[in-house]
């Protein structure tokens, strides 16, 4: 019983917490597209940052000059 009994507890806890996040989601004060705009912007940010001294790009911030290698 006690096994039983904590997988259905974690059953209804889970969907609980679904209506919760889809209720947020269609609010009609959820600006949801400019969260997501937002976390994107930033990954895409991070993702340039992580990058750049490899490709060149700029990260937005201060420049450093690595020292260029020749083979």
């Amino acid at each position: 019983m006690g096994s039983n009994f904590v997988g259905q507890m974690v059953v209804v806890l889970t969907g609980i917490i679904g209506v919760a996040i889809i209720a947020t989601l269609v609010s009609k004060n959820a600006q949801t597209p400019e969260v997501v705009n937002s976390f994107f912007g930033g990954f895409s940010q991070a993702l340039n940052a992580a990058t750049g001294p490899v490709t060149g790009g700029s990260t937005g911030g201060s420049r450093i000059n690595m020292p260029s290698i020749q083979f």
